[in-house]
């Protein structure tokens, strides 16, 4: 069930997963599976040559764990086996009583889902709600604290369990093995060792998503967030060793370190495109000169509050991409009123409030409060005629320089970052900086291309361009910057103009003294 994130582990992945674990020669007196299902794990673990003599699971689903019970039972090997149907988050692991005494091996399959999708699915089978990567602010709130199921029984068990130093075992997404690494560095739990073994997940699960079995020794000597990578779970030696970097786990430690004099802070705010999780209303396509909402609807409202719009897919392609789709803006800035739409655009609002229903749907808690078909993500920097995006979604990376379209400033979704500039001057410099090969070499060490959202305002935030300005070549960067001025029908600049290049910002933009440049 999509509710439980319900992948039952194949008996032939068991087998392999457990000749991972007990390859180092390895035995456990008792294991753990924290989400059994139906026991496969506990099936592969009776099984081995020297089976741990205690086995216990937990099981939330009522059709799953007498059944596991049963089987267990009809055994009849030595093992003494114990299924508790509970819910794991309910459980304090801490005060589970066992029988034996002895190393502790857990090993399992927890759900592969996020806390907001089981929301989404009004899914009971949840966490108690809590901020518990203690995000702060507006970042509490957002997609910052949405996190998957498996990181936080990951957390879980590595904190209640740290006592009985545990060798921890498990499935999960390899953006969750990074995401446990991470944390547990900045919390200073207690891991001793780490290894990645990927896994065809469509091959055993039919889900497209990188997946890997993920082992962790807890509480054993010297604390050690790195985290050795094998290419799959038959590889003996490993073929990097992943690192963590400034409370993040970095995809290429070597690269990173070559170009550490990058890593800082950002002398520009990034700022994220609007979001209103409304897109069938509040999205436009233009067809023969008509707008129509996403259900085919034509849609005729005032004109000033329909402006461009950019998807990732747009900043794919070329500098001043032409956009495809319009979107309607409700607010100028954030926290704005939206009622004296009814007066101002009696248009807007009329075909607004007959898809309330839309609106009213959304589950985010950032619109609790607010005021009707509220926004984020806007404000003044929206409004700039020219800017600096990056798509969030793609691969390979590229920063395209916009310019207005149709006489108006080009907005951009949720997937997209954006830099507002005062100047086109300004935004073609920023570009061709951002696109430096140092600098796109640095944010390719920092990323990896199984994430969902490759680029992050976090990442974004922590390059010290002011860094990279001081060492860039003049000609090329002006070069690269004349490039992009072309497209826009801009008169080139001279080297000269660096000189007095500033930092654009939301604050009044911010001269530079950039060393050498006299």
């Amino acid at each position: 069930m999509r509710e439980f994130g319900d992948f039952q582990t194949p008996l032939d992945l068991v087998r392999s997963v457990l000749r991972v674990v007990y390859r180092g020669g390895g035995r456990w007196t008792r294991a753990l599976e924290p989400t059994c299902g139906v026991g496969n794990f506990i099936t592969g673990l009776r099984s081995l040559a020297f089976p741990p003599v205690e086995i216990q699971g937990i099981e939330v689903q009522p059709k799953h764990a007498p059944r596991t019970t049963v089987e267990a039972e009809k055994s009849g090997d030595s093992t003494a086996i114990q299924i508790k149907q509970a819910d794991i988050f309910k459980v304090n692991l801490a005060e589970l009583v066992w029988s034996h005494t002895g190393p502790l091996l857990v090993v399992g399959n927890p759900p592969w889902v996020t806390n907001a999708e089981l929301g989404g699915l009004d899914s009971e089978n949840l966490p108690t709600k809590s901020n518990f990567k203690a995000r702060s602010g507006f970042g509490a709130k957002t997609g910052e604290s949405n996190f998957d199921i498996a990181e936080f029984i990951w957390i879980k068990l590595i904190k209640e369990l740290a006592w009985s130093r545990p060798t921890i075992a498990l499935l999960c997404k390899t953006a969750v093995a990074r995401n446990v690494l991470a944390y547990a560095e900045r919390a200073g739990l207690p891991i001793s060792s780490a290894e990645i073994y990927p896994i065809d997940a469509k091959k055993w699960f039919n889900a497209a998503v990188d997946a890997c079995l993920f082992r962790v020794d807890v509480g054993f000597g010297e604390p050690n967030y790195t985290a050795s990578l094998y290419a799959d779970l038959d590889a003996e030696t490993p073929q990097s060793v992943l690192a963590t970097a400034n409370g993040s786990i970095v995809s290429n430690h070597a690269v990173y370190e070559e170009f550490s004099f990058l890593e800082g802070e950002s002398p520009i705010v990034w700022r994220q495109g609007i979001k209103h999780d409304a897109s069938s209303v509040m999205e436009l396509i233009l067809e023969s000169g008509t707008l129509r909402n996403r259900a085919g609807e034509v849609v005729s409202v005032e004109s000033e509050h329909i402006y461009p719009l950019l998807k990732s897919s747009d900043l794919n392609g070329d500098d001043n991409p032409n956009p495809r789709y319009r979107v309607l803006v409700t607010q100028k800035g954030l926290g704005d009123g939206t009622t004296k739409l009814s007066q101002e655009a009696p248009h807007l609002w009329k075909y607004l409030t007959s898809h309330e229903h839309v609106f009213l749907a959304r589950k985010s808690s950032i619109y609790e409060g607010r005021a009707p078909f509220s926004m984020f993500g806007i404000g003044e920097y929206s409004f700039t005629d020219y800017k600096v995006a990056v798509s969030g979604m793609y691969k390979t990376i590229h920063f395209r320089v916009v310019g207005p379209c149709e006489g108006k400033p080009v907005l951009f979704d949720d997937t997209c970052y954006l830099a507002p500039c005062s100047t086109a001057e300004q935004a073609c410099i920023l570009a061709a900086l951002l696109n430096d090969p140092a600098c796109l070499t640095f944010v390719n060490s920092l990323i990896f291309l199984d994430s969902k959202r490759p680029i992050t305002k976090k990442i974004l935030q922590r390059l010290d361009l002011a860094a990279l300005l001081a060492r860039v070549d003049r000609r090329v960067l002006t070069q690269g910057a004349n490039r992009r001025l072309e497209i826009l029908g801009i008169e080139p600049v001279t080297e000269a103009a660096l000189n007095t290049f500033s930092w654009p910002g939301s604050e009044p933009d911010r001269q530079l003294s950039i060393p050498g440049m006299d």
